[in-house]
């Protein structure tokens, strides 16, 4: 079982939804992952990720989805990339990553409670 938290650990994790604008090969990572633009809103504005989707997702299957990310965790230098985001996605049976995105289209920067 988890660690219990109280709501207020919840509250300081700020997960909103985006819509990706771009999807590019990151060969250069050292696990297999694809550099991601995603558009948060006027509010947050356009952050870069990368995520390691590579078995379930080609880049171009990727571009007008939209997915939720922590928008404020600290910036991650990852090789020549700095990810500003963290895009969230669970584990298949093999752990593969699959992609946590609202059911519905919600308009961009909606932000998870």
């Amino acid at each position: 079982m988890a660690d219990q938290i109280v709501y207020a650990d919840f509250e300081a994790v700020d997960i909103r939804v985006g819509t990706i604008k771009t999807a590019q090969p990151f060969p250069e990572a050292q696990k297999p992952a694809i550099k991601l633009t995603i558009d948060f809103g006027p509010e947050i504005g356009v952050k870069k990720s990368s995520a390691q989707l590579t078995v379930h997702y080609k880049p171009d299957q990727l571009i007008g989805r939209q997915v939720c990310a922590v928008v404020n965790f600290p910036p991650r230098q990852i090789g020549p990339f700095i990810s500003e985001v963290l895009t969230l996605g669970m584990p298949d049976e093999d752990g593969a990553v699959v992609l946590v995105r609202p059911d519905l289209r919600v308009p961009n920067g909606g932000k998870l409670f």
